[in-house]
């Protein structure tokens, strides 16, 4: 059974997660070298990490890969027309192809009947059309467009507590 959260992060809590957020350091024992840089022994860093693992503060621990430099050079957001009923067991479809990194339900709007949304990447355009036309055949949606990415501005995740440097500075 995973212990509580707490109320709120205390400031060694809020330290530990900036740089969990970061790239672990390339050295022999990574967590040793985090509990230096905010005052925990490496148990200590441990044990939270695993509470917040456990609690699903911390969704997973990955590599994140640079799709375009692995050889992925297109991707596209494709939209589906999907019936409100339908959207459930067609998003779950979906969501089973490893090519589909992200898959969404948002509402509908005048002139917009889309809701559902996928996320997919190829190796080039062909790849992706031949995607689409099995997401397709799997679901049997056959209302759908696709919205190709043009140029990409910013790829990051989220950064929370970045302001801790602030704050310790304080």
């Amino acid at each position: 059974m995973p212990e509580p959260l707490p109320a709120s992060f205390d400031r060694k809590d809020r330290a530990l997660i900036r740089l969990l957020q970061e790239d672990l350091p390339l050295v022999e024992r990574p967590y040793h070298e985090l509990a230096a840089k905010v005052g925990l022994t490496p148990e200590e860093v441990i044990q939270r990490v695993r509470r917040w693992s456990e609690s699903g503060v911390i969704r997973r621990f990955g590599a994140s890969v640079r799709h375009v430099n692995m050889g992925y050079k297109a991707n596209c957001m494709v939209v589906w027309r999907v019936e409100t009923e339908a959207a459930q067991a067609a998003g779950k479809v979906f969501a089973a192809f490893p090519e589909v990194t992200h898959c969404y339900r948002r509402p509908e709007f005048p002139g917009w009947p889309y809701s559902l949304y996928t996320m997919i990447h190829g190796a080039d355009q062909e790849a992706i059309e031949a995607l689409v036309a099995r997401m397709s055949a799997a679901t049997g949606l056959i209302d759908y467009r696709l919205v190709h990415s043009v140029k990409e501005w910013k790829k990051t995740s989220m950064k929370y507590f970045a302001d801790i440097e602030k704050e310790a500075r304080e």
